[in-house]
């Protein structure tokens, strides 16, 4: 690898320290390395939503360095989709899965990643689309969930054309092995080996005793059909894609859910198993 492409939370690295540490130790050792520039609204402290984050990565890149949390990194992995970059993160946040470098190791990181003292992952993503073929990625998860306080979803669930069941719900997670620790995790739905192929099914707050996770063939097709409410009301939800694009639903809108032909590609450097990851951010 010889071109670098830094992509940061600058809200959590000040002044943007870290990231000039980052470049200036890649520059040293004959590498190409250019910052990305954010494109976001800033908010009234002055720090910038990772969100917001729009940056225009050059042809020739050979690697994206993420600085931030998981957040960040899923804004990165809708910025290199189709693209074959893959991505490094260094967690600047809380509870970070997908940003594997912690602050406290990231020279012995950058002399691996020089080293080429690496496995890169190809992690599954979803594809959702909507009515008018409104379609859009996601590499954690898609959520369908209440647009209105205090309303109950009706939701009918069908995979592969069949009908599963109907939940009454605050929403509905549709999440991948990688998102399977995210808002899927804090829904009480399972953790699984971010390598593994498969789709996760979880809703949100059902209204029942009963009511547990599924887990399906990464290779079923997901339809999440929002059903009417009580005396027929007219229901709203919102479906958004690792937490961006809120897409308006209502009663009768479907969104259809397979696997993507999209990857996204995470660049490990430790030789770290998941669950010796996962016992440590759980602990």
């Amino acid at each position: 690898m010889k071109y670098f492409f830094i992509i940061t939370n600058q809200s959590k690295d000040e002044n943007l320290r870290i990231t000039e540490y980052i470049r200036n130790y890649l520059e040293r050792h004959g590498k190409k390395c250019d910052i990305a520039e954010y494109q976001g609204n800033a908010d009234k402290n002055g720090a910038l939503d990772a969100k917001d984050y729009v940056c225009r990565i050059p042809e020739d890149v050979d690697c994206c360095i993420v600085l931030g949390g998981d957040g960040t990194m899923l804004q990165a992995s809708h910025n290199v989709l189709g693209r074959d970059i893959p991505i490094l993160g260094v967690n600047l946040g809380t509870l970070g899965y997908l940003a594997e470098v912690e602050k406290s190791g990231i020279d012995d990181a950058l002399m691996r990643l020089l080293n080429e003292h690496y496995v890169i992952e190809n992690r599954m993503m979803l594809s959702g689309v909507m009515r008018d073929d409104v379609r859009d990625e996601a590499l954690n998860d898609i959520v369908i969930a209440r647009k209105e306080s205090l309303q109950v979803i009706s939701f009918n669930i069908y995979v592969n054309g069949m009908f599963l069941n109907n939940y009454h719900a605050d929403g509905m997670i549709i999440s991948t092995p990688t998102g399977s620790t995210g808002y899927n995790m804090s829904a009480g739905g399972p953790i699984v080996e971010p390598g593994a192929q498969m789709i996760l099914l979880t809703p949100i707050c059902p209204h029942t005793l009963t009511t547990r996770s599924i887990v399906l063939s990464a290779d079923d097709t997901v339809t999440v059909e929002i059903a009417a409410g009580r005396d027929d009301a007219v229901l709203r939800a919102e479906a958004s894609f690792d937490g961006r694009n809120g897409i308006e639903m209502k009663t009768g809108d479907r969104i259809e859910v397979t696997r993507s032909r999209q990857t996204t590609q995470i660049l490990k450097l430790s030789q770290i198993s998941f669950l010796e990851v996962l016992h440590r951010k759980l602990v």
